[in-house]
C-alpha cells in the first residue's frame, strides 16, 4: 500500500505560502505559512498533522490490540501533543481517554504501551514518545 500528501510553496520562508493535500481529498490545498506555523494564523502545519497521523494510529493500534485480548472499546480519545524545538521534532507525547469495560488498569496499561510502541508512525518517527493514560469505567 501507498499514500501520499503533496506540498505546493510559494515564496520565501517568511512571507510565502503554501498548501498541502492528501490523496484522498480530506485535505484539499489546506493553507499553511510560517504564521501558521511559528506564530498564530490560519491554518495547518507540518506538526499538528504529524499530532493527527499518531493520534489516529495509535488510536487504531490500541483496538487492534484491545481487541486482540477480547475487549470492545466504548471509546478511544487521543490528544498528541508535538514538541517542536531548535529545528526538531523532540517528542510525541499522546495523551489517551478511553472508556474500556471489563479490563484493569494494569491490563490496560500493557495494552496502551504496546500500541504506543508498535504503531507504524510510533515506528517512523525517531523522537521520545510519551504516553499519560486514563481508563474511565
Amino acid at each position: 500500500m501507498k499514500r501520499h500528501g503533496t506540498a505546493v510553496w510559494k515564496g520565501n520562508l517568511k512571507e510565502g505560502k503554501g498548501t498541502v493535500s492528501t490523496q484522498s481529498g480530506v485535505l484539499k490545498e489546506s493553507q499553511y505559512s510560517f504564521k501558521t506555523r511559528f506564530e498564530d494564523g490560519i491554518g495547518t502545519n507540518p506538526e499538528e498533522l504529524i499530532g493527527a497521523a499518531h493520534a489516529g494510529c495509535f488510536t487504531m493500534q490500541l483496538s487492534a490490540n484491545l481487541t486482540e485480548e477480547g475487549f470492545a472499546p466504548d471509546e478511544l480519545e487521543t490528544k498528541s501533543e508535538i514538541t517542536f524545538e531548535d529545528g526538531a521534532v523532540k517528542k510525541s507525547h499522546l495523551i489517551l481517554k478511553a472508556k474500556v469495560k471489563g479490563i484493569d488498569k494494569a491490563q490496560f496499561e500493557k495494552v496502551a504501551q504496546d500500541a504506543k510502541k508498535n504503531c507504524p508512525i510510533s515506528k517512523l518517527l525517531n523522537t521520545e514518545i510519551t504516553l499519560e493514560s486514563e481508563l474511565i469505567q
